[in-house]
């Protein structure tokens, strides 16, 4: 295989490297043999891809005919010209995040632009201006712009994988609309490609002026669109003016209020650049923009008010707004309550006071407030000392401010994760009526949900008006849907009452469409319709979005992902799903909100991040997932070569997902579990059984050391490796160790803290790496051990079973459970811990037992009592004992995404730190390497591709020494020759 490409993994590569066949759906195959020959970009029509594709973020499903991934604007193009000459619908997509179902169309040509299409082409400073490629995340653009203090203004909580394209096409806006307003007052231009193929430059253009004549004066496309808006918005001007909600955010139906106006120079002008954006790709295909940009304060502050009851909270938005925030976010108890139950968002939600019902949060900013300070304290003056909020919380760092935006960012996925079937589900949660009549509207919508039987969660964006409220549905019934459809009935004619709009944020889509018609009445409905005509006389750009075909009327209930038709399969299992509700809904949790697809620094997703593909995402193996179990892919499916190469191998099992999925589809289990059924049915190979029990391996290499090692380093083993057993042969075999950590601790004479004068007990069991090729890393976790006055003992215990775990040998990792259980839990019972140098060791007995061994006797006491070396040394202190003498080095810190799933990463660093290291803790992902999976020759490119992130983290933390407790880590890391964090915290024992 080639080096991955700049923009990721060559995937083509990968595919045919493993004989990947992925043929047409017979049913599209001749557009999609014109396609190919009219595209550079790659093009897919099998049946995963349209999987894949099917969903978004919403509710919806419906699978389109192929994907393209332009690479240019004329392969989008050419792309749109062959759909039109087979009479097919095009759907342009960024990241598939919309909640409203904008991005999913049944039999839709797709047209992903995150592929190669998002490049920030220009960045002016002093014009503050951007041209961008709609494939650009928001967030890989704000990072750019920052450098000149700027960025982009609206901030949708998904920027760090939304796109620019995908902003344009919904309109949308974020946390700070209060004071910015939303998408389409910041886009100038845009270059598009219309339904026949022909491309235009939208942008400011006087009326009656040269160069609208000059457009005009042609007999084509460009000019019938130009002739055609004027006539409408001049013709309509009264009903534009009246029906038009006066608000931060109206995004339902096209801007007709938008694209005329007088510009700077008081003349009047045109600008179809306006109706592109929220139009959801309905009138072409948007291939670049030029953006207006804002200065990015130097200066925030957040102060979170707290009250007892959701009606406080609505009547106390519009006193905030007379404080010129730049933000007023609101949160109810169900999003607290969701988040301290969660793994990952736990930690945010603890400072928020147990009995606060709902909170709001206002931010200032210093380009409004030269005193942030005071600011706060005249707000707390009007909500705490003469207002109804019993609390507040100030945030003036940047970290405090992050962590409480992270809570609120958490919200939509995180109520997803609600358990059973009954989800709060997006349909018309995202409704603005003026601020001043939200406490109202609110007491309007509770009293809708109490006729409808229900409840529903409050968040969002309060100082617009605009509130997320998601009743709480089960769509997999018939009454369910239908009460989905009377709920939205009763809602809009709500909004209409407070002279609202049906969305301020996520758009029209599959979900409201239906009701535009309702909100602008019958004059401007059909001027939508007219206009829709003059840019895609065919209605094929993503039909049924924004406007509909009166012989085929969007409707709600239709292309449900789960609707009364759904059913799925609980498959027999070898791990406990129960907590997870089974293991169908542990699948079904995923409601692709596309955390995965996200460009900053959590662990999830790496092989996306090396591949830039979505079946590499977390969502994209669910959907597959999903399929299988639901019958829309045979359940055998699941079982098949094919499946267990594109869809599970490369996920390596790094558990990102487990902490970093907002709810908590855990695609390790998921995937160990499957695996090991395919095993079952078809067998194992014998590079999978080899790295499943390399202990035995390790064994015998260590014993028959040096000379295991000198047959390894003979010329051409790297090459009858690779061909025999699939290990890359870029790869060094580890050298074997000729005395093991355990013969060397026998040798010693076992411990030298007696047991009668000792703090504490530990158990200290090695990993096969510690144990037969690194034993230094056993050595220093005892020496540092008994320096904290530990008594340690090395048990008789077998491997903990990761490795044949992560191969999906589950029986084999079941076996080794139930034996180390059986050995250990009772040591733990009489009072010892028990310690693992290797993280993913610890993580397999605190985790993954529990799985294997749910009705085990001492399966959880040893899952409790179970610690990663520094984890034990911070959790009970003992290193505290210790007078270390560290050197003034810089370390720079990786932590194990196993850990880091669990919650137990930054152990290590705080130990470190308080050894007298200066410690950078790198907000690193995964190393890449995950076990076997960097060996498989196949995914070694792969594996490289994902380190290269860490790499780059580690060169910016300009560090003396890289310290890593996974051994996988530092065998991935070989070049900058990493350590265990023990060995630093040794080599700093007074007496070295």
């Amino acid at each position: 295989m080639s080096s991955p490409p700049a923009d990721g993994l060559d995937v083509e590569s990968y595919r045919e490297s493993v004989g990947i066949d992925a043929p047409d759906d017979p049913a599209h195959a001749d557009l999609a043999a014109a396609l190919r020959r009219a595209c550079e970009g790659e093009v897919r029509f099998d049946e995963y891809t349209q999987i894949l594709y099917a969903t978004d973020g919403s509710i919806y499903e419906a699978r389109p005919a192929g994907v393209v991934f332009p690479t240019d604007a004329a392969d989008a193009q050419a792309a749109t010209e062959v759909a039109a000459d087979h009479d097919a619908p095009v759907l342009p997509r960024g990241a598939g995040s919309s909640l409203a179902g904008q991005a999913v169309g049944p039999g839709c040509v797709v047209l992903d632009f995150t592929r190669h299409m998002d490049a920030i082409l220009d960045v002016d400073p002093k014009a503050q201006r951007a041209t961008v490629q709609p494939g650009v995340v928001q967030d890989d653009l704000d990072s750019r712009l920052a450098e000149d203090d700027l960025k982009f203004a609206p901030d949708p909580a998904s920027s760090n994988r939304a796109t620019v394209g995908g902003g344009i096409g919904n309109n949308s806006t974020g946390a700070h609309s209060v004071r910015y307003g939303i998408t389409d007052a910041y886009v100038e231009a845009v270059e598009a490609v219309l339904a026949d193929g022909s491309r235009i430059r939208a942008r400011e253009v006087e009326l009656d002026g040269p160069k609208y004549e000059r457009i005009v004066s042609k007999d084509d496309r460009e000019a019938e669109v130009y002739r055609t808006v004027r006539a409408i918005v001049e013709g309509n001007a009264e009903e534009i003016a009246e029906r038009y909600p006066d608000l931060k955010r109206s995004v339902s139906g096209y801007n007709l209020h938008e694209c005329v106006y007088e510009n700077a120079n008081g003349n009047e002008c045109v600008n179809l650049a306006k109706l592109f954006v929220g139009a959801e790709g309905t009138l072409g295909v948007v291939t670049e923009a030029t953006l207006s940009l804002v200065s990015k304060p130097d200066e925030t502050a957040l102060a979170l008010y707290c009250f007892e009851d959701l009606l406080s909270a609505m009547e106390a938005v519009p006193v905030a707004l007379d404080y010129d925030p730049s933000a007023v976010e609101l949160m109810d108890d169900e999003v607290f309550r969701l988040a301290r139950e969660s793994v990952e968002y736990a930690e945010y939600a603890d400072p928020i006071p147990d009995d606060a019902a709902a909170a709001l949060m206002l931010e200032f900013d210093s380009e409004v407030h030269d005193d942030l300070t005071d600011a706060v304290a005249e707000t707390n003056a009007a909500f705490v000392r003469e207002g109804d909020a019993f609390d507040v919380l100030e945030a003036y760092d940047d970290e405090s401010q992050a962590d409480l935006w992270k809570l609120r960012k958490a919200a939509i996925p995180l109520l997803m994760s609600m358990e059973g079937d009954p989800k709060p589900y997006p349909f018309i949660e995202d409704a603005s009526v003026p601020p001043e009549e939200l406490a109202e509207y609110v007491q309007g919508f509770e009293g809708v949900l109490e006729a409808h039987d229900t409840s529903a969660a409050y968040f969002a964006h309060a100082g617009s008006g605009t509130l997320h409220v998601r009743p709480v549905l089960n769509l997999k019934s018939e009454a369910g849907v239908e009460k989905m459809r009377s709920i939205a009935e009763d809602v809009t004619s709500l909004v209409l009452d407070h002279h609202g709009s049906f969305s301020g944020e996520h758009g029209d889509g599959l979900a409201r469409t239906q009701f535009n018609p309702k909100m602008y009445g019958p004059d401007l409905w059909d001027a939508f319709r007219e206009l829709k005509t003059a840019f895609d006389p065919d209605w094929r750009m993503n039909p049924g979005k924004v406007v509909f075909e009166e012989e085929s009327p969007t409707d709600m209930r239709e292309n449900l992902r789960y609707g009364p038709a759904y059913s799925s399969l609980e498959p027999a299992t070898e791990q406990d799903f129960s907590e997870e509700g089974g293991f169908s809904h542990l699948v079904e949790l995923c409601n692709g909100c596309g955390t995965c697809r996200q460009t900053d620094s959590d662990v999830m997703c790496p092989s996306y991040r090396g591949m830039d593909e979505e079946m590499a995402t977390t969502r994209g193996r669910a959907n597959m997932l999903r399929a299988a179990i639901s019958g829309e892919l045979p359940p055998e499916e699941m079982h098949t070569e094919r499946f267990q190469k594109e869809v599970l191998d490369l996920c390596l099992g790094c558990k990102g997902c487990q902490s970093d999925c907002p709810t908590g589809v855990d695609l390790a289990k998921l995937k160990a579990e499957v695996k090991h059924r395919y095993h079952e049915a078809e067998g194992a190979g014998l590079r999978e059984r080899l790295f499943a029990e390399v202990d035995r391996l390790a064994a015998v290499g260590s014993a028959l050391a040096p000379v295991s090692n000198w047959l390894a380093d003979l010329p051409g083993t790297g090459l009858v490796a690779e061909k025999a057993l699939g290990v890359a042969r870029e790869r060094d075999v580890p050298a074997f160790a000729d005395q093991s950590f355990e013969a060397w601790f026998e040798s010693r004479g076992g411990p030298r803290i007696p047991e009668s004068h000792a703090d504490d007990r530990v158990l200290l069991v090695p990993d096969t790496y510690t144990n037969y090729v690194y034993p230094r890393t056993g050595r220093a976790a005892v020496q540092v051990l008994e320096a904290a006055g530990v008594h340690v003992r090395v048990p008789d215990a077998d491997p903990s079973g990761r490795p044949a775990y992560s191969e999906g040998f589950l029986d084999v990792a079941r076996q080794r459970a139930e034996s180390n259980v059986a050995r250990l839990a009772p040591q733990v019972r009489d009072g010892w811990s028990v310690v693992y140098p290797e993280p993913s060791d610890a993580a397999m007995v605190q985790d993954e037992y529990l799985d294997l061994l749910p009705d085990a006797e001492g399966a959880a006491a040893l899952a409790e009592n179970a610690y990663g070396v520094c984890e034990y040394l911070d959790r009970t202190g003992r290193d505290e004992a210790i007078e270390f003498d560290a050197p003034a080095d810089r370390l720079a810190y990786h932590g194990h995404c196993n850990q880091k799933a669990l919650g137990t990463a930054d152990h290590a660093a705080t130990v470190l730190d308080r050894a007298g290291y200066d410690v950078a803790a790198l907000d690193s992902g995964c190393c890449g390497m995950a076990g076997s999976f960097g060996y498989h020759a196949e995914h070694y490119d792969l594996s490289q591709a994902i380190a290269d992130e860490l790499r780059d983290r580690i060169s910016e933390a300009d560090a003396d020494e890289v310290v890593a407790p996974g051994a996988s880590c530092r065998s991935q890391l070989d070049a900058e020759r990493p350590t265990h964090p023990v060995e630093a915290l040794a080599a700093a024992l007074p007496w070295r």
